[in-house]
């Protein structure tokens, strides 16, 4: 019954969504984790300061830490601006920042967040995040009225953290755990933390204790395992197992995790 009441519900989307073509809008799209979400795409494709062995995206093309305005911000608001305020779209539960690269590059992101909040106060804002520019005082403050923030953390020691996400040279484990926390500490909405386990790399005995100990300290809302749905760019890497994940939960306990990986 609920995969029927969803498959109407896309039928409605592909009715009555609107005609116009954006840039740097997409959907509305039915997310696992964020039900109806309008994305925005806050860089130029694959702009990351990661290139990730799961990323579905591709690899990435331009591996950089710095923040500038990649895309003019005022085309961002337009755009965003336009889908929100015509009644005849569907609206969406959460407007979403991220895509395909790394959001928190974008040096507008918080002019962005802050005009979306004065003028469609109404509106929820979500923020996709591989948490590489957390320890930036600045960008923590562009992000605080943020209704939801999901950041990822795949890894607690660098050794792992370089095979999994292949950091740009100057970003390690110490700088994205600090960032975190300070974060936590200082953010009042939900921090869903992403846990994604890619088998054979960061599922070890090891690193899944030191992951508890450390996301013990972030203290987010909820943490959430995941794992490969589709083809990253690593294509030897597989999906991990419903009870290796399950077995994962356990042993995290009594953090507040769930699976939010494909079951198949």
């Amino acid at each position: 019954m609920q995969n029927l009441l969803f498959l109407i519900y896309i039928i409605y989307i592909m009715a009555t969504y609107s005609d116009k073509k954006y840039k740097h809008v997409y959907g509305p799209i039915y997310s696992r984790r964020l039900g109806v979400s309008l994305g925005v795409d806050m860089v130029p494709h694959k702009t990351c300061s990661l290139d990730c062995v799961y990323c579905e995206c591709g690899a990435t093309t331009l591996l950089t830490t710095e923040r500038m305005e990649y895309i003019p911000a005022g085309d961002i608001i337009a755009e965003v601006d336009d889908y929100l305020g015509d009644s005849k779209n569907p609206v969406p539960d959460y407007v979403t920042f991220g895509g395909s690269g790394e959001p928190t590059l974008h040096s507008g992101l918080g002019r962005i967040i802050g005009h979306l909040k004065e003028r469609f106060p109404s509106q929820k804002l979500a923020l996709l995040t591989n948490s590489t520019l957390l320890n930036d005082d600045q960008l923590r403050r562009d992000i605080l009225l943020c209704d939801l923030i999901l950041p990822s953390l795949d890894a607690v020691t660098d050794e792992v953290f370089r095979k999994v996400n292949a950091p740009e040279p100057s970003i390690n484990c110490e700088g994205i755990i600090r960032g975190l926390a300070a974060l936590s500490s200082e953010y009042k909405g939900q921090l869903w933390l992403e846990v994604f386990i890619s088998p054979g790399i960061n599922d070890g005995d090891a690193e899944v204790a030191l992951f508890k100990d450390v996301i013990t300290g972030i203290n987010p809302t909820r943490v959430q395992l995941n794992s490969l749905d589709r083809p990253g760019t690593d294509r030897a890497l597989a999906a991990a197992s419903g009870p290796s994940l399950e077995e994962i939960a356990k042993r995290f306990a009594p953090l507040p995790v769930e699976i939010i990986a494909r079951q198949r």
